[in-house]
């Protein structure tokens, strides 16, 4: 028996997301079915986390067990013949037996891209969210030390995140690690917004980046980003930005 360490990256334009769901076609399906007809034996392949539907991913990593003796690169090879072009095996690794994506993670690297422009760039439609210019990158900046260290993220977290009847565990604390914001005025204002952590919440991100362009667009201050941050609250809080936007960079180990 193998434990089989694959990285993934898909377009997640037109998924239900990664995890399997009913009725719904996903990630984790179209792979485990690849999978199945490849080795020819039931699998079950266990993912870093989820993503959403409209989520992009260029590092996912995922991993499952096999006694199939087929060579790493026919594993690669074969995977990505039968997959649409949306998705694509990177590299397969035999790793140990008590190696698990999701438990062994010690964090997660996500990006988000958005382009300031009345006038939103066709071909960067799926893979972008559009806000309003003008944009104020330089206040944005300003909140994003406020999110660096160990802090309740409530305020950020959406419905159904985690079970709140659960005693004991992490809640709704997470540590960032880096939190950075690049521009490239090439192309209207692109901008994207790296955050790396030991673990996000579900729509944390796309939370925060909503937050971000309320106060991007002059609507909120850096002080009020910090102040809805220590209110835990989710009222407070901007909208949920388009799934689009994110992409899942890079899982750490």
């Amino acid at each position: 028996m193998r434990n089989i360490k694959l990285v993934l990256a898909y377009d997640g334009s037109g998924y239900a997301g990664w995890q399997r769901q009913l009725g719904q076609l996903s990630i984790q399906q179209l792979l485990e079915e690849a999978i199945v007809r490849l080795t020819r034996a039931p699998v079950t392949l266990h993912g870093a986390g989820r993503t959403d539907a409209g989520v992009h991913a260029e590092g996912m990593v995922a991993n499952f067990q096999t006694e199939s003796a087929i060579p790493l690169s026919g594993l690669v090879k074969g995977l990505n013949s039968m997959l649409p072009e949306s998705i694509r095996v990177l590299s397969a690794e035999k790793v140990a037996n008590d190696f698990h994506a999701r438990y062994n993670a010690t964090g997660k690297v996500y990006e988000y891209a958005f382009i300031a422009t009345e006038i939103m760039p066709p071909c960067a439609r799926l893979y972008a969210a559009q806000v309003r210019a003008p944009f104020a990158g330089a206040a944005v900046r300003l909140c994003l030390p406020i999110l660096v260290g160990t802090h309740d993220f409530s305020s950020f977290e959406a419905v159904g995140s985690r079970d709140l009847s659960i005693t004991g565990g992490k809640g709704a604390v997470r540590t960032i690690f880096s939190a950075s914001l690049a521009e490239d005025g090439h192309v209207g204002q692109v901008y994207r917004l790296t955050i790396s952590g030991d673990g996000f919440l579900r729509h944390m991100v796309r939370n925060i980046v909503g937050t971000l362009f309320a106060v991007g667009r002059g609507r909120l201050t850096p002080h009020d980003f910090q102040d809805i941050l220590a209110a835990r609250d989710r009222s407070r809080a901007g909208a949920t930005a388009p799934a689009k936007g994110l992409t899942l960079k890079t899982v750490l180990y």
